[in-house]
């Protein structure tokens, strides 16, 4: 089909459908269509119907929502032609893809017209006032939503006397001025003043007695959000009888909650898509993912342990999809006293060649670097960028498939939703305690993280002074809807736990103890290994 005539049969089938293109938008689709000779029209109709269904925000179009569609669509042929599970390295590499922090949406949530909203504004890095408040309160609307439609917590639709049998329902803090008996409330746990705990939600604060609360499993500390339940002393305290964090809900009935917004950041597929890739998810039984944490290239021993597991997978009859390398890359902080860069460098090359020194893992895996806390970067705030160009560019020279992502950095496996978060939490969490954990359920502080982290929706609860987040970008380490895998790389001890069908686990630090985790996202299975 000529070019002038291909052009006006999109420009008229766009317009039937109250579309009007903007001139990249249509060179965009344009040169979709050009790589389907003899289907043009099917290729227009099938970008048009994927377009529909993407949550635009104006009748006139842009090249962005049309490069998202065309890139989905390719990913989805590229994923079929590699539907055959034999072949070496098989579809992971149309099946994995990669999402930088910095490029997830941002949503909020209307308490009013109960429904989320994308961020269509600027996000600046450095944010005004206005965004560290915004922060709170995005986090409390989101778990308020979720705990509203909790069957234990949610007004009873009739009111009975029955009704109120195993009811729990959030009374707003500020009510709780000249009320008698127990209350549920819900709020953050701040200290306005100093050895003073407060807890606030949207309406009021109130000044709270913990001492002799009955917890639930997890880390209670100043930031986290919490459902308690207390009385009003006369005093105007409110003492807490029992507290626990917001409970969990089924990641199917929060994602429809969403009303088609992507929240993830890969993109919104059909329900025919979701099926057949959720099909070729199945039969990718030999896709595998290696990941190790702390792997410091400027030491000797670490390179030669490394260079056997790279040996030991290279010589398996199917070569890993994926090889996870997350920071820190170097013994020592790189920190405004660290001037070996050049080494740093050199280092990240000659890592480079050990890698091409396996040509099947080369050619057949690929390779994804997440910094660590003490890795180079503009800071130590959260979420940090990916490593700078100058340290990894002679490395990208010998490994052109390298990726390297941001801290935290999400992957979608197919179907699946990974999320991958490079720091040392374990250890100050536990610093941060407001009161000694809860030891009737696990004694395990690794349980404990988990159950901490999935129940906040977020990867980071710490407060704002022992870990700083840019207040803009704090949605990056949300955890809505709850994934089906996290992989917390930190110093501690390496550990798996799967908690309410959440995989997560820690590989261990590879430099201390030369531990790390051999994955498989078709069954969610994690192999501990260790040399």
């Amino acid at each position: 089909m000529k070019g002038s005539m291909l052009r006006k049969k999109v420009e008229r089938k766009c317009k039937i459908r109250g579309y009007i293109l903007k001139m990249e938008a249509l060179e965009e689709i344009l040169s979709f269509v050009d790589r389907f000779p003899g289907a043009e029209d099917d290729a227009v109709d099938l970008l048009l119907d994927q377009l529909d269904t993407d949550s635009l925000k104006s009748s006139i179009i842009d090249k962005e929502p049309v490069h998202r569609v065309v890139s989905l669509l390719l990913e989805a042929e590229a994923a079929a032609a590699d539907e055959s599970p034999d072949s070496v390295g098989g579809s992971s590499a149309s099946a994995i893809r990669v999402i930088d922090a910095f490029l997830i949406p941002k949503f909020g949530y209307d308490p009013i017209k109960k429904i989320f909203h994308e961020h269509t504004g600027s996000l600046p890095i450095h944010g005004d006032a206005s965004a560290k408040a915004a922060l709170y309160r995005d986090r409390f609307l989101l778990l308020f939503q979720r705990l509203a439609r909790d069957q234990h917590f949610s007004r009873p639709a009739f009111d009975t006397e029955r009704s109120h049998v195993g009811s729990c329902e959030i009374s707003p803090i500020q009510s709780l001025v000249g009320q008698t008996g127990r209350r549920w409330v819900m709020g953050v746990i701040s200290q306005l003043e100093d050895g003073h705990f407060y807890l606030e939600d949207l309406t009021a604060s109130v000044e709270i007695n913990l001492s002799n609360a009955k917890i639930t499993t997890g880390f209670f500390l100043e930031n986290t959000i919490v459902v308690a339940e207390g009385e009003m002393l006369l005093e105007g305290i409110f003492q807490v009888i029992t507290c626990g964090f917001p409970p969990l809900e089924d990641r199917d009935k929060s994602s429809k909650s969403l009303a088609g917004h992507d929240f993830f950041g890969s993109g919104i597929l059909t329900k025919e898509e979701t099926l057949r890739l959720a099909e070729l998810e199945k039969r990718a039984v030999n896709d595998m993912f290696v990941i190790l944490s702390d792997i410091w290239l400027d030491n000797e021993e670490v390179m030669e342990k490394l260079e056997i597991v790279l040996n030991g997978f290279e010589s398996e009859e199917v070569v890993p999809s994926l090889f996870v390398f997350m920071g820190n890359f170097c013994s020592h902080p790189c920190n405004l006293s660290f001037h070996s860069f050049s080494s740093l460098r050199s280092q990240f090359a000659k890592l480079g060649q050990l890698i091409a020194a396996h040509p099947r893992l080369k050619e057949h895996s690929r390779f994804l670097f997440i910094p660590g806390p003490d890795d180079a970067g503009p800071s130590t705030v959260l979420p940090r960028c990916s490593l700078p160009k100058y340290l990894t560019e002679e490395l990208q020279k010998h490994i052109p498939n390298a990726i390297f992502s941001s801290n935290p950095c999400r992957i979608k496996f197919y179907t699946q939703e990974i999320v991958f978060f490079r720091q040392d939490l374990l250890y100050r969490m536990r610093r941060s305690c407001l009161m000694p954990p809860s030891s009737e359920e696990t004694t395990d502080p690794f349980q404990h993280l988990v159950a901490t982290i999935t129940h906040q929706s977020h990867l980071c609860p710490l407060p704002l002074i022992v870990q700083p987040v840019i207040w803009n970008y704090d949605h990056c380490l949300h955890l809505y809807p709850t994934p089906h895998t996290i992989i917390l790389g930190d110093r501690s001890e390496q550990k798996a736990f799967k908690y309410t069908g959440i995989t997560c686990f820690n590989p261990g630090s590879f430099s201390n103890d030369y531990t790390f985790v051999a994955y498989r996202p078709c069954t969610q299975e994690v192999e501990l290994s260790a040399l």
